[in-house]
């Protein structure tokens, strides 16, 4: 869950970007902001320091807090707000990073928020976007293998005609949303006959249940059994979500369900829905002795930090010089522009190193 802090700084960004205090150049009080979001001074000052520090906002001793003024600025600023389910785990800095030189190339200031992919913090990003001035929304949504309570809002904000751009996830019932999406189903299908011309028959796979991308790449998965005549068995086949992530792998192998259902056993590989999966996989069975590639091949996506840094070094799937959030961003602010864009399938190259 988003701390409280980092919730009002958010909030109080996107208002200073969008000049809702540009008359007096000051914040309202730290007593003013705690009445009106409910909080202790504390956690005021706590957002105030975030804005401060990105120097935003400048605190001056017995005055408040001072927006800074850009007086070398003389274009418009135009606000996007970009809304992902996590900001510093995993993949997301590195998408980030890109969203933001893209971006502020072209005179744009990024708000970030973040979901926890939950969809009731979700709910209340899109409420409040729908009441600021944003010129623009990079979304990736929430639990999209799942039915969205929130599409109403998405409607709305795709009413009132603010550009929105869905990176990873989206969903098909916002008819004409534009989206940039992995291309799941080839690379699940890649992975899963890269270990088939390597030999293997018994091949398991762990997936996410609750993002498009799970069922993607499960589908893609099958497609290539099917096509290699090897039968598709439930007992090889593992799904997690959000919130029990934690529970399908552990580093003493016993208590996972992995285990649990004898399959590790009888399989020689094992494709990961990413690398933070394959990397606590391998962690496992480094730890118990299992020998990776020799008695168990692990494959997975993303080709992050984790595909280096794990144990054994990790074959995964890279979109190369392809940059989801950069391509994303650069579609934003063509329809920003108003410029007519498609949406796309980013595809994926296979890396090879020691675990496949």
């Amino acid at each position: 869950m988003t701390p409280k802090y980092q919730a009002i700084a958010d909030e109080l960004r996107v208002h200073i970007q969008a000049g809702k205090y540009a008359a007096a150049q000051t914040l309202p009080t730290e007593f003013a902001i705690a009445e009106e979001y409910q909080v202790s001074r504390q956690t005021v000052r706590q957002a105030l320091s975030l804005l401060a520090k990105e120097g935003l906002i400048e605190k001056r001793q017995g005055s408040g807090s001072h927006i800074t003024r850009r007086e070398t600025d003389t274009s418009p600023h135009r606000s996007v707000a970009v809304v992902t389910t996590y900001i510093s785990d995993y993949i997301f800095p590195s998408i980030l990073r890109e969203v933001e030189n893209v971006l502020s190339q072209h005179n744009c200031t990024p708000s970030l928020f973040a979901t926890q992919n939950q969809v009731s913090n979700e709910r209340k990003v899109l409420q409040n976007l729908l009441n600021l001035p944003v010129d623009g929304i990079l979304v990736e949504g929430t639990k999209t293998a799942l039915p969205n309570p929130n599409l109403d809002l998405y409607q709305k904000i795709m009413d009132k005609g603010i550009p929105l751009v869905f990176i990873h996830g989206n969903y098909a019932q916002l008819h004409g949303a534009l989206s940039v999406l992995d291309d799941n189903f080839s690379g699940g299908k890649q992975l899963t006959e890269y270990l088939i011309r390597k030999g293997h028959t018994r091949i398991a796979g762990i997936f996410k249940s609750d993002d498009i991308q799970g069922p993607g790449r499960y589908a893609g998965y099958t497609a290539a059994l099917r096509e290699a005549n090897i039968p598709v068995d439930d007992r090889l086949v593992f799904w997690y979500n959000t919130e029990y992530k934690s529970t399908i792998l552990s580093h003493t192998l016993a208590a996972s369900p992995i285990i649990q259902r004898d399959a590790l056993p009888t399989c020689s590989a094992v494709v990961c829905y990413n690398d933070e999966i394959a990397n606590q996989l391998i962690a496992a069975l480094v730890k118990n002795k299992i020998d990776v590639p020799k008695e168990v091949s692990v494959v997975s996506f993303d080709n992050s930090q984790y595909s280096e840094l794990s144990p054994i070094p990790i074959t995964s799937l890279s979109h190369g010089e392809k940059n989801v959030g950069r391509i994303a961003a650069e579609k934003l602010l063509s329809l920003m522009d108003g410029g007519l864009c498609q949406s796309e399938l980013v595809p994926w190259t296979l890396v090879e190193r020691v675990s496949g």
